[in-house]
């Protein structure tokens, strides 16, 4: 709005001249600064992580934001992930809860409106998942709807885990030790009862050997 000032003298040429040279003037600060300001918005995410096969991993955001547009009653902002590329396809939606078929049950995002960070959660980790992840921020303002998104992303490395397997006597002797780990203490009533009957012999062979002995002997002396 520009301010018409009365000059001595009542000099109304000049102060037309003014009125309008001053918005043009305002016009073109504004303009400068707007185009200083564009997509002043960035979103941050650690350049390179790495996680092991099987396992999972988090990739932390953040972003900011001062920029000259103003918001809508309602922004609705959206938390938007693409992988491989720039342009590659979307693998999560937080707004419609979409989720990429190859991560199907294996996202998580762990952000709500209007944080500006949070993390993605990959779980069970595989060797595909081994490639570039962009995170893009959107939201609704009186001038329609503005995105950004990480420019170089945050490549994910994934390392195989190594297995040895184990022989099968080392396998056999660990079950048979886990075995009498479990028994001990504890006796197997057919032992008992062995036992049981091997005292009976036993007694019973002590009683009747010297009574078998005198018999031989009376009966060789008789003779």
């Amino acid at each position: 709005m520009a301010l018409l000032v009365p000059f001595p003298g009542g000099n109304q040429t000049m102060e037309w001249i003014l009125l309008l040279l001053l918005p043009a003037a305002c016009l073109q600060a504004g303009n400068s600064g707007r185009s200083n300001r564009e997509r002043p918005l960035g979103v941050q995410q650690p350049a390179r992580l790495s996680g092991v096969q099987g396992g999972s991993i988090e990739i932390p955001f953040s972003f900011s934001f001062s920029f000259p547009w103003e918001l809508a009653k309602d922004p609705q902002m959206r938390i938007l992930w693409r992988w491989q590329h720039y342009h590659g396809e979307f693998i999560y939606n937080s707004s419609s809860g979409f989720i990429h078929e190859h991560f199907k049950d294996r996202l998580i995002l762990n952000w709500t409106q209007p944080q500006t960070s949070g993390v993605l959660r990959i779980l069970d980790l595989k060797e595909k998942d081994q490639t570039v992840y962009f995170c893009q921020v959107c939201l609704n303002t009186k001038d329609g709807i503005q995105e950004w998104q990480s420019t170089d992303g945050t490549q994910l490395t994934i390392t195989r885990v190594s297995t040895t397997m184990q022989s099968p006597s080392i396998i056999t002797s660990a079950v048979t030790m886990a075995g009498l780990e479990d028994t001990e203490g504890q006796r197997n009533p057919s032992l008992v009862n062995l036992e049981a009957t091997v005292g009976v012999v036993v007694a019973t062979a002590v009683l009747i050997t010297p009574v078998c002995v005198m018999m031989i002997f009376l009966w060789w002396k008789k003779r």
